[in-house]
């Protein structure tokens, strides 16, 4: 047997193999079967291999996401670039069908960014959305009843009227989130960005465009930029999520003990994080 089989690929005079970690999804700290999300949780096993492979030079990160959580998406960013510097590799960014809110500001833990020409970047600004149900429960005979302790712990209740004190608290928080957003995408990108009034507003780009205003480095896609900076030989290894079937075999067991109610209850909270998620992926025309 050819001694070649035992040695591994890295070591036999080839390029470099470079680790791929895919993010898709929007970002929260939901996990329910109907939606795909992402969080630091789901993601950190994955990163965290990728930047363990000592030989390889650089992580290259793809980002499909129209954002989410704040919160979650600064976590993702931040351990991104703490083993980054930690390990002292590069971090490529490759965009895919979008890169948007809470999905740029991930984006932006890369060294580079490489978007694909019909990518949508950008919308950095911060939002939120819900229904008020005022009028639809006086026609269903419904009385509400809360009681709690706090006069604060009722805000912005969506069965109850808006209040302009509860409106104007919801936006300063959006107005020190957004903040946090701007000032991470200024310290990352420093001088590679545009002077323009709409950087900052929540519009977002095709690629091309989002180049012109400095979001992004580059017009391609992973393999071929990755091959032209490290050399043709220059293989990618995708890192797979891990699989629990332990873990799932437990899920199924616990729902087979439920009761229909809290079933029906779960197929609810499953159904309306899809909801969201596709309004999310909607905006932008996906």
């Amino acid at each position: 047997m050819d001694l070649k089989t035992f040695i591994p690929k890295r070591f036999r005079g080839g390029g470099p193999v470079i680790p791929v970690v895919r993010l898709q999804g929007t970002i929260s700290t939901g996990n329910s079967p109907m939606s795909q999300t992402l969080s630091l949780a789901t993601t950190a096993p994955m990163i965290e291999k990728a930047f363990a492979d000592k030989q390889t030079p650089a992580v290259a990160i793809t980002v499909n996401s129209p954002g989410g959580s704040p919160a979650q998406s600064r976590l993702i960013y931040k351990r991104i670039r703490d083993l980054a510097d930690e390990k002292n590799k590069q971090v490529y960014v490759f965009t895919e069908d979008v890169a948007a809110s809470g999905g740029y500001m991930i984006a932006v833990a890369g060294d580079e960014i490489v978007a694909d020409p019909s990518s949508i970047v950008g919308s950095i600004g911060v939002i939120s959305a819900g229904f008020g149900f005022v009028e639809a429960i006086k026609k269903l005979g419904v009385e509400r009843r809360v009681y709690a302790a706090g006069k604060n712990k009722s805000v912005l209740d969506p069965f109850q009227p808006e209040k302009k004190a509860d409106i104007d608290r919801l936006k300063a928080m959006q107005l020190d989130i957004h903040k946090v957003f701007i000032d991470m995408v200024k310290a990352r990108r420093g001088d590679k960005l545009a002077d323009d009034p709409e950087l900052f507003t929540g519009a977002f780009w095709a690629g091309e465009k989002a180049k012109e205003l400095g979001l992004v480095d580059h017009i391609g896609d992973m393999r071929s930029f990755l091959r032209e900076r490290y050399g043709k030989k220059t293989e990618l290894r995708l890192i797979q999520p891990q699989r629990n079937l332990f873990g799932r075999r437990a899920a199924t067991g616990v729902i087979g003990s439920l009761d229909a109610e809290a079933i029906a209850a779960a197929a609810a909270t499953g159904l309306a994080s899809a909801v969201e998620e596709r309004t999310l992926w909607a905006r932008f025309g996906l």
